[in-house]
């Protein structure tokens, strides 16, 4: 008799293959029979009406530190969620030393907070995972990111690295890889991971090759450069060898409305060639970041305090302000930079929550740049923004390719966070498979669970199989859908009642259990991970 037996569930297995109706038996943290007669389990669950799918992969997660002060993370097992990829946009807090780590807690606080009183008793990529291996919901994956290396390589400065330089951050980035580290990841329009040029990066995904990873960047530009944006990125993986994942791919603001078609060919070129790819993103169109990664690279250049120093001087002032609102800075994509756009997530000052900056400057009578300066200020550079620049042709085109899978990219920290962080899983099922039919329900929980976990190389993930690991979602594919909205973010989804790590429920009959199944998942000699 298994310890659980899922009775008459419609199985969607992961594979894109046709649902079958079938009995599915657990025991000891495995899927121990799919259908056959007799099948018994200690409890039963009656899965009439529901589909059954391999748990969801976040391949773009910013719950770094959201695992370690919330570790039953419900934002993502209500959604069916369980496996993240952590490490994202080349930002992170493993490796650090003593010196990068308060820099790098301060550059991506709009995006995780810094939360008081959180023991950073780690600084390599084995501490990290083994603080996740204490308890955690879900189980994570990890990529090094290229920024918080070249930090602890050459600090931030804003040119080349020297070889001694580049030798250092590839022995970094090596290390992180032995340690479990699934691949890298890049942050483009990031300092200090901007100021690199395409040699490095090719370069170091030379060591990601050799070490069996993958290379997951947010390419320089999502605006006026994106289409070679995207070009360079399939050239570093054509150079290095490297097989490439395209982090949040889509292609935003009005220059690029309706070119989707024109990334589409660009990757199948490259696939022709030989790239091994994929890539991610999020159903919704605005993006989330924090304000001033919109500004320009040369204000960023020497860390967070050298650019507080510059949003204190006129001349430097002058400057930023000509490069965003007329040139287009490179921090925006190259776009001028529309203030209506940009709507403030997360700040110190609560009374801007909600507001853009365009509002917030008819409210006081400002300009909207001495408004984005006022709160930069105010809040030490972690403001955190929401930018209305999506195009829902783009997002639905892209979401059709074979290769894709799902990726949040949700920043659950700020006050008024973006809506998918709690909502993009059951949005997929519900808005593009169920209402929009963009997808069928197969190919979708390919995208979600089965094409993710090929490539993070999870052996013994991702599809609804007889000995596989029993991390597990059901859903009622009549009702499933995201209820997070803009005004209320953190709204949970409906129509999933059961999510399963290792067996273990973690949302048990639509309510969470705080088990803690969850742990880290490393890569080993061999390229698999587990």
């Amino acid at each position: 008799m298994a310890e659980l037996l899922i009775r008459g569930a419609l199985v969607v297995d992961g594979s894109g293959r046709t649902p079958e109706r079938a009995d599915v038996a657990v025991d000891g943290g495995r899927i121990t029979a799919v259908g056959g007669a007799g099948l018994t389990g200690r409890r039963v669950l009656d899965a009439d009406g529901l589909a059954l799918a391999p748990g969801f992969v976040d391949m773009h997660a910013h719950s770094d530190l959201s695992l370690l002060t919330e570790p039953a993370h419900t934002a993502k097992v209500a959604q069916g969620v369980t496996c993240e990829v952590l490490g994202q946009d080349g930002l992170s807090y493993a490796p650090v030393d003593d010196t990068t780590l308060p820099q790098v807690r301060q550059a991506v606080a709009g995006w995780n907070g810094d939360p008081p009183g959180l023991d950073f008793d780690w600084r390599d990529v084995a501490g990290y995972l083994d603080r996740l291996d204490r308890g955690v919901a879900v189980n994570a994956c990890y990529l090094v990111p290229h920024g918080s290396v070249r930090m602890m390589a050459m600090g931030w400065a804003a040119r080349p690295a020297t070889e001694a330089e580049l030798d250092a951050q590839r022995a970094l980035l090596a290390e992180g890889l032995r340690q479990g580290a699934v691949g890298l990841s890049a942050g483009l329009t990031y300092a200090p991971g901007m100021y690199a040029p395409t040699d490095e990066l090719v370069a170091l995904c030379r060591v990601v090759a050799a070490h069996g990873g993958f290379f997951a960047p947010h390419h320089r530009s999502y605006g006026a450069g994106a289409l070679d944006a995207y070009a360079e990125m399939v050239d570093v993986a054509r150079r290095s060898g490297c097989p490439l994942h395209l982090a949040h791919a889509t292609l935003n603001f009005s220059v690029n409305a309706g070119r989707a078609g024109e990334l589409l060919a660009l990757l199948a070129a490259a696939e022709r060639d030989g790239v091994d790819l994929t890539l991610d993103s999020y159903p919704y169109l605005p993006g989330s970041t924090t304000l001033a990664a919109l500004l320009p690279s040369w204000a960023a250049e020497g860390g967070p305090e050298a650019t507080l120093a510059r949003l204190r001087d006129p001349a430097a002032l002058a400057r930023m302000r000509h490069d965003l609102e007329v040139v287009g800075s490179d921090g925006c994509h190259g776009v001028p930079v529309e203030w209506e756009t940009i709507r403030i997530a997360g700040s110190r000052d609560r009374s801007a929550l909600g507001a853009t900056v365009a509002e917030l400057a008819a409210r006081g009578g400002r300009e909207p740049f001495e408004v984005c300066v006022a709160l930069l200020l105010g809040d030490a550079l972690s403001t955190a923004i929401l930018q209305l620049v999506g195009n829902e042709e783009n997002v639905r085109a892209l979401m059709r390719h074979p290769a894709h899978t799902g990726g949040s990219d949700g920043l659950l920290a700020t006050a008024r966070p973006h809506p998918r962080g709690h909502g993009t899983f059951p949005r997929y099922l519900g808005r593009y498979v169920r209402e929009l039919g963009v997808l069928g329900l197969a190919e979708c929980v390919a995208h979600l669970a089965g094409t993710p976990a090929r490539r993070l190389g999870l052996a013994d993930r991702g599809l609804v199989r007889v000995g596989y690991r029993a991390d597990l979602v059901l859903f009622d594919p009549d009702t499933v859908a995201d209820n997070a909205t803009f005004d209320e973010p953190r709204l949970p989804p409906s129509g999933i009642p059961f999510t399963l790590v290792g067996g273990v429920p973690v949302i048990d009959d639509g309510r969470p259990t705080g088990a803690l199944p969850g742990r880290a998942l490393r890569r080993r000699p061999d390229g698999t991970v587990g």
